[in-house]
């Protein structure tokens, strides 16, 4: 039995079955790994332990990455959030959490790449901190995982997920979609709502250039982490509301595939441009790499 490999495929084989993408997924998986269902479970519960551990790790900790370029914003938002706010203590926390994760990262710490290193923040700030603010039950949390690696998977296999080769659409994009995704299965959305989200999520970040100053994974990663976390969250929103995106869901993982083609090499993780080539990106190059 092979994988889903379209989102309408997802939603059709869920709503049939009268289940969540979640539980579809983690029955698939069981069935191509050769492991029981409860094993498969397992390892995601502990991607979902990494992840709260990630988070902790990074919200405790000011220390800047051996470059000097990032380090401590995650306290400071942390701090920040007990505060009045304007979007409110779940989004600034969310973002304070994505931020963390990230910040972990560029320390060379232990993190999930959820789908890769660059984009390891976005997932976790924000499910994690929906689930502990709203004290949704953890196997719930960790099926939506299981919702948001369909969705992954689908991108990577029509489309993909790495910078240097679609853009930062490609990293951030998808990984906002796989949350945006995970947040509305974790609200009882239904299979074609998870789909709506991803598509919403990813829509919006087509033809993000992947620009990193002195080509590393920190500006303006790190804090691109933290705006993709709210991105998601209302994305989320949006498809629980009942908002559709008009261009269907793969076509929107093809757009982002063309798109990533059609852009230049210098915004695909190249440091060749963009913000990595402003005056002040390659007075920082000069001072790190020498």
């Amino acid at each position: 039995m092979s994988y889903y490999t379209k989102i309408d495929q997802l939603v059709k084989a869920a709503t049939d079955e009268n289940i969540s993408i979640g539980e579809l997924t983690l029955k698939e998986e069981a069935l191509n790994s050769g492991k029981s269902e409860e094993e498969c479970y397992a390892r995601m519960e502990k991607q979902l332990t990494v992840m709260e551990q990630g988070i902790l790790e990074g919200l405790n900790s000011t220390a800047k990455s051996p470059s000097g370029l990032t380090g401590g914003d995650a306290v400071r938002l942390h701090t920040y959030a007990q505060k009045k706010t304007i979007g409110g203590k779940t989004i600034v926390n969310a973002i304070a959490a994505a931020i963390a994760v990230s910040e972990v990262n560029a320390n060379m710490g232990r993190i999930v790449a959820a789908p890769t290193a660059g984009s390891c923040g976005i997932m976790p700030g924000a499910i994690i901190s929906i689930m502990n603010e709203y004290n949704i039950d953890r196997k719930k949390t960790v099926l939506a995982l299981f919702t948001s690696s369909a969705i992954g998977l689908v991108i990577s296999t029509n489309a993909t997920v790495a910078g240097a080769e679609g853009g930062c659409q490609a990293e951030c994009g998808a990984a906002s979609a796989m949350c945006a995704a995970a947040l509305v299965e974790m609200f009882d959305g239904t299979p074609a709502q998870v789909a709506q989200a991803a598509a919403l999520s990813l829509k919006n970040l087509l033809g993000l250039a992947c620009d990193p100053v002195a080509g590393l994974v920190e500006v303006p990663c790190v804090k691109r982490n933290g705006f993709c976390a709210a991105h998601s969250i209302a994305a989320a929103d949006m498809a629980l509301a009942g908002v559709e995106s008009v261009i269907p869901p793969d076509e929107v993982i093809d757009a982002m595939y063309r798109i990533g083609k059609e852009m230049p090499v210098s915004i695909k993780e190249t440091a060749m441009g963009g913000l990595a080539t402003s005056p002040t990106g390659k007075a920082y190059a000069k001072k790190i790499l020498g």
